[in-house]
Parts: structure tokens; sequence; C-alpha cells
């Protein structure tokens, strides 16, 4: 089994498309042809984390977090970032990251937290934009129906619970071949006119690629005519935190109590009590207080994240119970999500779940 064969699955639960544009995920260290000898699967990479890979025989890291984040200038071994590469680069070890594409998946760290609180009824709090894109090529009448089939079989047409979705205009299309073409339809130095439909498609940018050679495939011109737009739309199914509710709505205090237990944290911070049962509750694993207003927005009694600055709390304005529960116990069970869907697709490999603990806080 090659890495390629990990990280092509992987990429089935977290398209790297999904990634915010300042990250830096897919493979960061190492060859995709590699044959893999066993995956150790992480929060973070540090230089324990490459120890104990080399101690069970696992020359793919598969990270939460991206090791390196920022540009690179040298690799001398000064700073922590620097010398995990060069150990792994001189054991041989790949080091995968999967980040934001796995924040954005609708089966990812936020849907994470909401099965371990218990939530009900959950959807995406922050849906993403700039996902869906739209494809609109020109096609001989006689041909329509055929590469409209062709091009959902790649992956188009899909709105949310509907398939097989396009939009089509008759009219007619005229060309006129140089002395080098070879036209399907017509002859060449003659301008031809022909029916034809205007076929319009979306979807998702993680298809792009098998749409197009499709296209390419079943189209029957020489030259093929098209264009993609990237939309403005939201995917209602891919973005950032969810939200969702309790079975039985909690008292505030009870709630709290509920949430450090549960998420295994030795620290809540929180805002002021509200006075009102917690029944809706938003997520969002890790440094989530830029989504304050969308969970206020959408009437959540609660918001459980990470990372929020001492003026941040004042944002609760009585209307709502900011929960931070810090930064890795927000994330810590991301890497058994991991490894439980690794495990599904290669039972017969060794998918490991690390036994270190990454976080670098500690309270007393």
């Amino acid at each position: 089994m090659k890495i390629k064969d990990i990280t092509n699955y992987l990429e089935e639960l977290a398209p790297l498309q999904y990634a915010e544009d300042f990250d830096n995920v897919g493979l960061l260290v190492g060859n995709y042809n590699t044959t893999v000898s066993g995956v150790l699967v992480t929060l973070d990479t540090i230089e324990e984390t490459i120890d104990e890979a080399i101690a069970k025989n696992c020359n793919l890291i598969v990270s939460f977090h991206p090791i390196i984040f920022s540009g690179l200038k040298k690799l001398n071994g000064n700073s922590y970032v620097e010398r995990v590469i060069l150990k792994a680069i001189k054991n041989d070890i790949a080091i995968y990251a999967t980040h934001t594409a796995l924040d954005n998946s609708k089966q990812g760290v936020s849907a994470k937290m909401c099965e371990v609180i218990g939530l009900q009824n959950t959807s995406i709090l922050i849906p993403k934009k700039h996902l869906i894109k739209k494809l609109t090529t020109y096609i001989p009448l006689s041909d329509a129906d055929m590469l409209r089939k062709k091009l959902f079989e790649a992956g188009a047409g899909n709105i949310g619970n509907y398939d097989n979705c396009s939009f089509n205009i008759l009219g007619e299309g005229t060309y006129r071949g140089n002395q080098n073409s070879n036209p399907t339809i017509g002859e060449k130095g003659k301008i031809h006119t022909e029916k034809e439909v205007q076929v319009s498609v979306i979807f998702e940018s993680k298809n792009e690629a098998p749409i197009l050679k499709s296209l390419q495939e079943h189209h029957p011109y020489e030259e093929v005519a098209y264009q993609i737009v990237t939309t403005e739309n939201t995917h209602q199914n891919i973005g950032m935190g969810m939200i969702g509710e309790l079975p039985k709505a909690m008292d505030e205090k009870d709630f709290l109590v509920f949430l450090k237990k549960t998420m295994n944290t030795n620290c809540i911070r929180h805002s002021n009590l509200i006075h009102q049962k917690i029944k809706k509750v938003a997520v969002l694993g890790g440094s989530g207080s830029f989504a304050i207003e969308n969970a206020k927005r959408a009437k959540a009694d609660a918001y459980v994240s990470a990372d929020f600055k001492y003026h941040e709390f004042f944002k609760a304005e009585n209307t709502i119970l900011l929960a931070d529960i810090g930064h890795y116990e927000s994330e810590q069970f991301t890497k058994n999500l991991l490894v439980d869907y690794l495990t599904k697709k290669f039972s017969n490999f060794a998918i490991i779940l690390s036994e270190k603990s990454t976080n670098p806080i500690y309270y007393i």
C-alpha cells in the first residue's frame, strides 16, 4: 500500500479544497509513492511523535495540525519545527495534515464534538462559500442527453437533496475550421451552423478534474467550448462549526459541569450566566472566537469553542453562554475520528492512535 492510497481515502472525508486559504494541508513531508509500513494518527506532530512513530514502525504520520504552517527559509534545527522536519526526513517518515479541510467537513472536528456532547439535529454553523462552481458548455442537440449523463456521473449536478440538475437553452452555434482543423460535423473552410444546447451544471470544486476529463472525453467536437465560474453560493453541508440540540434542556451550571466532564477538560472559562436553560448549542473546534456572532444569530443558548480573548467574552451581551474549554480539549477527539475512519477502510493494516498527549498547556 502506498501513501497515496491512504491520502486519497482521507481526502474523501476532508478534500483539500475545503481548507482555508491561509492553511497548509496535505502531504507536508514525504513521497506519495512510498510504501506504508504503518500509520500513526495524532493531533500534533512534535519530536516525541516522531519517536513514537519510529518505535511503532510507522512511516506515515496523519496529523490534524500542520507542523509546517508558514514558510521555512532554513532547516538547521534551531526551532522545534525544524527539528521535527529534520528528524522525520532522517527516518523516512512522511507527515500528512488535514487541519481546516477536516474542520470544514460535515463529518469532521465539530461533528465529533457534537457526537461527544450528544447533540441532535445538527447542521453547519457557518456554511462555506466559493466551493460551488458552474460549468457551461455547448453541445449538438443530438448529443446533449449523453453528455449530461456523463457529467452527472462525474459528480456534477448535485444541489442539496437533488441530483441530475442542469439548465438547458436551445440555440444555434456557428463555426468555421481552418486548414488544420478536423471538424466532427461540417467541413473545414466552410461556415457551419448547428442546432446546439447550452448546458449548465454546478459542482463542488473537488470534482472539477473528473468533470473536465469527462467533458473532453464525451464531447463530440474537436475543440470543446466551455467556461467555469466560481459562484457566491454557500454549501450547506460544508463549513465551520455546527449547531444542534441537547436531548433535554439543562441548567447553565449543570451544563458547564457536564461539559467539563464530557470534554475531559481541567478548566472552562465562561461568560456571565444568563439564567436560562441550555438546549441549543453551537460548537467549533480550536480557535473559534470569530464565530461568536454566528452562534448568536443562530439563536444558540451556548457556544462551545476555545481561545477566547478577554474582551471577546463581553460579546455574549447576556444573550448566550460562551464556554472556552481549551484548544486541545476541543479537538482532542479528532484523532479518534481519523483512526475510526481509516480503520473501516484499511481493517487489516496498522492504523495506530498516538498515545502521547501533545497539549502544551498545563493547569495547577
